[in-house]
């Protein structure tokens, strides 16, 4: 989609796993996409790339936000959020009081609604919540699911770069909405992963054909999306990250607090915090989420393949 006259220019602050090819789209779709990265040489191999898109760099938050319309951040966590827009050099430093924030990582929905509030009272700045969901493959072929917080006159403001980068765009809420909504679904996503791991460890263990196996699961009431994604990895050990784990259980724990917060007790997600924590803990936080594999079932399969 061709950016419109109303969005033109674009800071986006991160390019890792997801955020390196949403970028590329907005670039993609038109827009003069100025980009920073804590690593200064992949955001120069950035505009190297993408030269022929009109892409630029800068060497601080600050100087990435100082000619946009629209600054987006796509971190690991609060804290790197609040690095990028609030600490030295940071992107509030260049922010006009007509501009626009999107924060697109996943953060906790408190901390989503503190930095609209700093914000607004410090820069009358305007502010999205907006986590992705798609992982990798989807961020680069721009179909992700992106949910959003924030007002409603704010969203439409952001459609233009929104539709450059995904398919299905919902409007959930207030601030703290769109983190929220991607919480839970991380929870969702976590529990059946794990489920899954657990029961190809069992499968494996018992001698058990697994693509009969899975022709069965396909095909009845235990198919899902994890099934069709994951299954495969884990049985292979292909555990390039797509997402990786350490994010997911960034995201689960993200999920607890924030339900203890509202006085409800997520059992399951505790227990799949659990195992995602053993499998950080045994170095394999930077492997994709589908090595929760190597611990379900009290560890990986007699015979089976090997770590990452």
């Amino acid at each position: 989609m061709a950016a419109t006259a109303q969005l033109e220019r674009i800071a986006f602050l991160g390019l890792g796993i997801m955020g390196r090819p949403m970028a590329a789209n907005l670039v993609r779709a038109g827009f003069e996409v100025t980009v920073w990265n804590r690593t200064i040489e992949r955001a120069a191999e950035f505009v190297d790339e993408h030269a022929s898109g009109g892409a630029r760099l800068a060497r601080t938050p600050a100087g990435a936000a100082a000619a946009a319309q629209l600054v987006i951040t796509m971190v690991p966590d609060l804290p790197q959020v609040e690095e990028v827009l609030f600490g030295p050099d940071g992107a509030v430093e260049g922010l006009s009081m007509i501009d626009l924030t999107i924060d697109m990582s996943t953060i906790a929905p408190s901390g989503s609604r503190a930095v609209a509030e700093r914000l607004r009272t410090e820069r009358g700045a305007g502010f999205l919540d907006a986590p992705v969901t798609g992982s990798r493959p989807k961020a680069e072929d721009g179909t992700l699911t992106i949910m959003v917080g924030g007002e409603p006159a704010e969203f439409e403001r952001a459609m233009p770069a929104f539709d450059a980068m995904g398919e299905l765009i919902v409007h959930v809420g207030p601030h703290g909405h769109g983190s929220m909504v991607k919480l839970i679904n991380n929870a969702l996503a976590a529990v059946n992963a794990a489920a899954l791991a657990e029961t190809l460890v069992l499968a494996e263990t018992a001698g058990i054909d697994v693509d009969a196996l899975l022709r069965v699961v396909e095909s009845g009431s235990g198919d899902s999306a994890m099934v069709r994604l994951k299954a495969r990895p884990m049985l292979d050990r292909d555990l390039d990250p797509l997402f990786k784990l350490e994010h997911m259980l960034k995201d689960v724990r993200h999920c607890t607090d924030a339900a203890r917060a509202v006085g409800v007790d997520l059992r399951l997600t505790e227990a799949a915090a659990d195992l995602y924590g053993e499998a950080d803990a045994r170095g394999l936080g930077n492997a994709d989420f589908a090595a929760i594999v190597e611990v379900a079932g009290g560890g990986p399969a007699e015979g089976s393949a090997g770590g990452p």
